[in-house]
């Protein structure tokens, strides 16, 4: 049991690799167990140098049957808001803190669970390796996991959303929510929960 909590995926990642290299590596891993209950490993996408870098938490289950990251409900929230704040998904690059679906069943359904410490401290060096492949000049994390795991486990989104914070991973470093708390919000908060999110990736947008 110490050798699984203390392992990670530092091992399959090699100095200075390209995303390609690294998407055919992280397709082998097994640093925590989701990946036994899961369909495939849900690696990053986009531009090789995409000036804006999103970070969620993890897949869903769409993306775990797809192999592609916000691909869902929750994404396609986030391709409509993305393009209302002027930004294009295709030049960003979207990926999550852990790569492999964490769920539960609920009848015939999968229903999605938090990643546990464990988890996101296995998968860490994939993202960190996606950061220095990328170099992106904005990163925006979406919901306090992916917050919690780049900025720390005192960081509170709900008190610095939208704005700049101190970090030495990116040059321009924000948090917001993430798009899928939007859509679980009352009908009568949806609308303005949205303009609000917008809102912050229009300040993403300034900086690029």
């Amino acid at each position: 049991m110490a050798r699984r909590e203390n392992q990670t995926a530092a091992a399959l990642i090699p100095p200075r690799a390209g995303l390609d290299q690294l998407r055919r590596r992280a397709m082998r891993c097994t640093a925590c167990p989701l990946y036994a209950n899961a369909t495939q490993m849900v690696f990053g996408e986009g531009p090789a140098h995409a000036p804006l870098m999103l970070v969620g938490e993890t897949p869903g289950d769409h993306e775990d049957l797809e192999g592609r990251p916000f691909v869902g409900p929750a994404g396609h929230l986030l391709d409509r808001c993305l393009a209302e704040a002027g930004i294009a998904r295709d030049k960003a690059y979207v990926t999550n803190v852990v790569k492999h679906f964490k769920w539960t069943p609920r009848g015939k359904r999968r229903m999605h669970s938090k990643p546990n410490a464990m988890e996101i401290r296995a998968c860490r060096p994939w993202l960190d390796a996606e950061i220095s492949a990328v170099k992106p000049a904005v990163l925006m994390c979406l919901g306090a996991t992916a917050a919690r795991a780049l900025l720390g486990a005192d960081f509170s989104v709900m008190r610095s959303r939208g704005k700049l914070v101190p970090s030495n991973i990116a040059p321009k470093v924000m948090a917001t929510v993430h798009p899928s708390s939007i859509l679980r919000a009352p009908d009568e908060n949806r609308a303005a929960d949205t303009r609000r999110f917008v809102e912050d990736l229009k300040k993403a947008a300034k900086f690029l």
